[in-house]
């Protein structure tokens, strides 16, 4: 994936939770030189892989298989002791065209929310046992309305709406089309991208950056370590 992608999505994603009225942390609004020289006091933001993350999975199609998001807040599940957060929050800008893969979490349960934009479709399935696609019906959970739906419906969410997303329930994303970007939030457990993501195609999580211009933002992969 190209930085010059990388940065562009950074600052449409900036723009969209200014028009949303949903105003970011600090850290959000670094660039590379502010980094420099901050201390362990920060070391939660580097721990817990906070701030920016964009990434095509590795498949090289960001504008059809791609998220831009940010980590606001979480715990640390290997450093329990020291991070102690049972919860994390994320803010996701997902664009028109765009989807993300088929997924399922074994330990996260957590909530989307339809935070301002467009509207968005989530597929959802049970994993059977081997972790194939189950042919049950679904339980929705959608903003205190308990239903059901047949295996790989699409459950809609307009502006406002919320639905919970239960471990071993396998669910994507894409827009409505028409609707424009949205911005999500979720609210869930601590987050584990590292270990806690199961995708139904094997693929890879965060991206090899081809280096076209400078960063504008770095992403929470790529913190320096701590100034002394």
């Amino acid at each position: 994936m190209k930085r010059s992608q990388i940065n562009s999505a950074i600052r449409r994603m900036e723009h969209l939770a200014k028009q949303n009225g949903f105003v970011l942390p600090p850290f959000c609004r670094w660039t590379p030189a502010d980094w420099t020289g901050k201390g362990h006091e920060y070391d939660e933001i580097r721990d817990n892989m906070l701030g920016w993350d964009v990434t095509d999975y590795g498949l090289g199609e960001f504008e059809k298989t791609g998220f831009t998001l940010i980590t606001l807040r979480n715990g640390n599940v290997k450093q329990p002791d020291r991070y102690p957060k049972p919860y994390a929050e994320k803010l996701l800008m997902l664009e028109e065209g765009q989807y993300s893969p088929m997924h399922f979490h074994w330990h996260k349960m957590e909530d989307i929310i339809n935070r301002g934009g467009g509207s968005i479709l989530i597929r959802v399935y049970n994993a059977a046992p081997d972790e194939t696609f189950a042919d049950t019906n679904v339980r929705v959970c959608k903003d205190g309305c308990s239903y059901w739906v047949e295996a790989g419906s699409q459950v809609r969410l307009d502006p406002g709406e919320s639905i919970t997303i239960y471990p071993y329930l396998y669910h994507d994303f894409e827009v409505v089309p028409g609707t424009g970007p949205v911005l999500l939030g979720e609210v869930s457990m601590c987050n584990d991208d590292q270990n806690d993501n199961r995708f139904y195609q094997p693929m890879g999580r965060f991206p090899e950056i081809d280096e076209d211009e400078p960063p504008y933002r770095l992403l929470c992969t790529e913190y320096p370590p701590a100034g002394e």
